[in-house]
């Protein structure tokens, strides 16, 4: 199984500070999710836990080894990463586009091994969507789609799987189906990174959260230890209804949050 160790790491796009001294350890067996307003930068985080951002200070650990010593192939042998706004341009079948996933496992000349073909069955039928071997991706409904392309990543056969807002345009029904998948792949023993918007969804399913604001990290732990009135007003400047002690955790934004005006004497 795979950790990921982050240890005071900085970073800059541009001549923009997007991530200042973050620390965090992220655990096999845990759904962690990373939440904060726009901006924050949860995109750059888990682009530097892959090594596809460069980080000034700090250092970001893969079972002990610095990120930096990996190939690239190493590293995507050991995490997937499913990028958000992934667009299909090809018209390829559903079982094609999920075989990608095997690429880091190829050789330049390598052929599709039978190892290959059974884990792109399996992933497929992780993600629920073997029924669609045959479609064209292209055709596919963003629902589905959304699914395929979770199947591609768990063709890799990693250990870890990270995912950026893997949420987005999808109705409620399948971002339940989504989220569910995800916890699935994380009580299975992986370790799974998904960078969430909805706050609901992100305190009922994730295990934890790792709430980023300006490019630091102002809150780690459970989602209720992480979603708080407070933190609602000061991160994102709204004020909401929270109920996570039930069965089914529920965080409503209600409103944009005003500073009480003083009485006039």
């Amino acid at each position: 199984m795979v950790t990921i160790s982050i240890r005071g790491i900085s970073a800059d796009l541009g001549r923009r500070a997007v991530l200042t001294g973050l620390s965090a350890t992220l655990r096999p067996g845990t759904l962690t999710g990373i939440i904060g307003p726009n901006g924050a930068g949860k995109s750059t985080l888990v682009r530097a836990l892959l090594g596809l951002v460069p980080t000034l200070r700090g250092l970001i650990e893969i079972d002990g080894r610095d990120l930096k010593t990996l190939s690239q192939r190493d590293l995507a042998r050991t995490i997937a990463y499913l990028p958000q706004g992934q667009t299909l341009h090809w018209p390829l079948s559903v079982e094609r586009l999920v075989a990608l996933g095997r690429l880091p496992h190829l050789g330049p000349m390598s052929r599709v091994s039978r190892e290959d073909r059974e884990a792109v069955l399996e992933a497929m039928a992780r993600a629920d969507v073997a029924h669609l071997a045959s479609r064209i991706a292209t055709e596919l409904s963003g629902g589905e789609r959304a699914r395929v392309m979770l199947a591609r990543a768990l063709a890799v056969g990693a250990q870890g799987l990270v995912v950026d807002e893997p949420l987005a345009s999808l109705d409620p029904g399948h971002q339940i189906d989504v989220m569910e998948l995800l916890a699935r792949e994380a009580r299975s023993g992986a370790l799974v990174v998904a960078v969430l918007h909805d706050l609901t969804m992100a305190a009922r399913y994730c295990d934890r959260l790792l709430l980023i604001e300006r490019g630091m990290l102002v809150a780690e732990g459970t989602p209720a230890q992480v979603l708080t009135a407070e933190r609602l007003r000061t991160v994102y400047g709204v004020t909401g209804h929270i109920d996570i002690g039930g069965a089914a955790p529920v965080v409503v934004p209600t409103g944009r949050w005003r500073e009480p005006q003083a009485e006039a004497e």
